[in-house]
């Protein structure tokens, strides 16, 4: 079996580092709504400006390098074990050379680890087999002023008087945008999850944001639902860093669940502005990043 290990490290220096294309466009966009010489264009442009300098050090984007999510997909006779190994010791690498911070910290006892190693749950890492003989890697970086807004509902809520439908997923989600206010470091992204249990609805909410900003959804509901809640959260006014403005969110994602029938739960990841993001595939000796 093949030893990944350095090509691993190059995926979590670029997901750091390098922040995706599309999120960039989307953020280049929103500069030019907002008004000239308001304190949301002023953030934009600071934001464009610190991303153009992380690409050019190989520094990270943000201070805090986030929750590293591992999602592998791995063709017949790959050993996770290994892979795992391969992984453990690129992020420990990367840690050394400060594409991370250290980010492994104890919660009993209190100890940062010093190498963002945690257990076997940091980094979080999602193994699955597929067909074919073709693996790829993909890795996100959460940060904790986003994971600090993501919110979970049970519905109904009288508070909010959302019911079991969409129609109350709408009021559910932009009540989680309001709460957020700059906290979460906005322009975001949204990953909603309709359904599932507690522990599922959280999992497909940030699943979902390994997508792409533009890609439409195959439901043309959930389509319409995601285009309408990107257009109200805007008009909120929170705008950049809670600045105000006009661009509070620049996507939303949704995928629904099934559900038991005395559950109706709506899971919200906030993803911020730092939108981290890499895919490594490898196909025979060819290692490819997107």
């Amino acid at each position: 079996m093949r030893d990944l290990t350095n090509e691993i490290l190059e995926l979590i220096r670029l997901t750091s580092s390098h922040l995706p294309a599309d999120v960039e466009k989307r953020l280049r966009a929103a500069v030019e709504k907002e008004a000239a010489g308001s304190a949301a264009q002023g953030a934009l442009e600071t934001i464009l400006k610190n991303v153009e300098l992380s690409r050019q050090n190989s520094t990270p984007i943000c201070q805090d390098t986030g929750t590293p999510i591992f999602y592998v997909k791995y063709p017949l006779g790959w050993s996770t074990i290994q892979l795992r190994q391969m992984i453990r010791t690129a992020l420990a690498e990367a840690t050394k050379r400060s594409y991370m911070r250290p980010n492994a910290v104890d919660a009993i006892y209190d100890r940062n680890s010093g190498n963002n190693l945690g257990g076997d749950d940091f980094p979080y890492i999602h193994f699955e087999e597929v067909e074919g003989d073709e693996l790829t890697i993909e890795l996100m970086l959460k940060g904790g002023g986003c994971e600090n807004v993501g919110a979970q509902y049970s519905l109904p809520d009288n508070r909010l008087g959302a019911g079991r439908d969409l129609a109350g997923v709408r009021k559910a989600v932009l009540d989680a945008v309001h709460k957020a206010q700059g906290q979460g470091c906005a322009p975001s992204i949204l990953g909603v999850a309709i359904g599932g249990d507690r522990g599922s609805g959280y999992l497909k909410s940030k699943e979902i944001l390994y997508q792409k900003i533009g890609e439409p959804n195959a439901d043309p509901k959930l389509a319409a639902l995601e285009t309408q809640l990107t257009e109200e959260a805007n008009s909120m006014g929170i705008g950049p860093m809670g600045f105000g403005g006009q661009t509070t969110v620049i996507d939303t994602k949704i995928t629904g669940l099934s559900r038991l029938p005395a559950s109706y739960f709506v899971s919200v990841s906030y993803m911020c502005w730092a939108y981290r993001r890499r895919k490594m595939t490898v196909r025979g000796d060819e290692v490819m990043y997107e």
